[in-house]
């Protein structure tokens, strides 16, 4: 029989404020960043996103570029200490008493986001949500680099990446509700059954006005 989906953006939809960005945060405050530019370009290209202008493969390379030198297990450490420091802290009480009710419910529950698939994982490890899809990098000699690898979860890629996932869970094709706060996340906000706007952007706030998609005021505290 099949299951009702039910799939989440990350960030600033789950979590207050964007995950890659308190990971950038972490790692120039750790030590791992000698740029002094390193912040100032990735908050430039956090406002290209805003608009859904932000060039992807160029933010993935920033956000990477300080840790392509160091293993895999070093990377993972670090995320991990990111997640449960700096990210665990800022999930909304709302998003997680409703990720609780789904999972008591047996509801299959899929986050996807256009940060990078490894920290993207972390969360929803940590979440206890088994189903996560993020940005793919490649890999070179057991380490990450800032390429992208395969089709990227970004704007009309999220379908793209979704359908991939679908095709392996195929328990999972009944009606599909979505959270998302973000313009970018339009295309598969038009692609699900349902929508619900988590502190809507404005492009994404007057699209839903129109479709009459019900707005949720999640907040920290």
């Amino acid at each position: 029989m099949s299951q009702p989906l039910y799939v989440f953006d990350l960030d600033n939809t789950l979590l207050d404020g964007d995950s890659s960005t308190l990971l950038s945060r972490f790692l120039v405050r750790e030590g791992y960043v000698s740029d002094p530019n390193y912040l100032p370009h990735e908050e430039q290209l956090m406002l290209d996103y805003a608009r859904g202008e932000m060039d992807l493969q160029e933010y993935v390379a920033l956000i990477m570029s300080p840790l392509t030198g160091l293993s895999r297990e070093v990377v993972d450490q670090q995320v991990a200490r990111c997640v449960q420091a700096d990210i665990l802290p800022r999930i909304y009480p709302q998003a997680l008493a409703l990720i609780r009710t789904l999972q008591a419910q047996h509801r299959p529950i899929l986050i996807i986001s256009a940060s990078v698939s490894l920290l993207v994982k972390a969360i929803a490890s940590v979440l206890g949500i088994e189903h996560a899809i993020g940005i793919e990098v490649k890999m070179d000699n057991d380490r990450y680099t800032g390429v992208i690898d395969g089709p990227p979860s970004y704007q009309a890629g999220k379908i793209t990446c979704l359908h991939h996932w679908l095709a392996s869970h195929p328990q999972c094709t009944g009606p599909l509700t979505f959270y998302t706060d973000s313009i970018n996340d339009l295309p598969l906000c038009l692609h699900a059954d349902d929508v619900f706007l988590v502190n809507p952007c404005p492009q994404l706030a007057a699209q839903g006005e129109q479709h009459r998609w019900p707005v949720l005021n999640w907040r920290l505290g």
